[in-house]
């Protein structure tokens, strides 16, 4: 009598779809940190008044380049 292996005809080697998923997903993570600190820096280096032009005080600079809308910016949209 023949048996016929479930296995054949399979790689034996592990998936490795998930581990450069994985991997594309840590550097997608680490560049858009990158971006946000560049701009935190960049907003913190404008004056005061360049500040209220854009529409933030200098508190919420990490709010706006994060995208957490307080209510008073939210109510003039």
């Amino acid at each position: 009598m023949t048996t016929i292996s479930q296995t054949a005809g399979q790689s034996l080697r592990p998936s490795s779809s998930g581990f450069f998923r994985a991997l594309a997903a840590g550097a997608y993570a680490l560049f858009d940190r990158l971006e946000r600190r560049s701009a935190i820096k960049t907003l913190n280096e404008l004056d005061d008044r360049a500040l209220r032009d854009i529409g933030i005080t200098r508190c919420q600079i990490e709010d706006a380049v994060y995208g957490q809308a307080k209510a008073e910016l939210t109510r003039y949209l």
